[in-house]
């Protein structure tokens, strides 16, 4: 059995309603997104960004720093997915490569953490946009570390 296998096959350290409310209670300007999160496994989670008209940006697209947001989101949902509630676990990197332009509308991100050590969490997420046949673009790579605070 793959590694890959062995990950997907862990029970998530953490339900959808827990990391809501640590998200909620401890990181509210997350609710100025309106982020929504559709599942999270052990080290992988999938979130939406609904349609605002305060994510656009000029020129009619929507903005990079909410793309960014998305997937910062999407990515502190998988790594507390693989280590449970550690509400202080906190993004020291994130770079984004913009590569398409997104349709107005919800976005979807898909992330999974890379590498798992016990400082330090790596993943990716891909950013999609529906495109106006229905098909999924994607539209934005985004790779990041966040940091794991010491067992107590």
């Amino acid at each position: 059995m793959s590694k890959e296998q062995m990950e997907r096959e862990q029970v998530p350290r953490i339900s959808i309603a827990a990391f809501e409310r640590i998200c909620r209670e401890q990181a509210p300007f997350f609710q100025l997104y309106g982020f929504l999160v559709d599942e999270i496994t052990y080290g992988a989670a999938r979130v939406r960004m609904p349609e605002d008209p305060m994510h656009i940006r000029p020129g009619g697209t929507l903005s990079g720093p909410s793309q960014m947001a998305l997937a910062d989101f999407a990515l502190y949902a998988a790594v507390l997915g693989a280590i449970g509630e550690v509400p202080l676990a906190v993004t020291t990197n994130l770079s984004t490569n913009f590569l398409n332009r997104p349709r107005l509308g919800e976005l979807r991100a898909e992330s999974r953490i890379l590498k798992l050590g016990k400082r330090l969490a790596v993943g990716e997420v891909h950013i999609f946009s529906d495109t106006q046949e229905g098909e999924d673009l994607l539209v934005a790579h985004v790779t990041g570390t966040y940091s794991i605070p010491p067992n107590k």
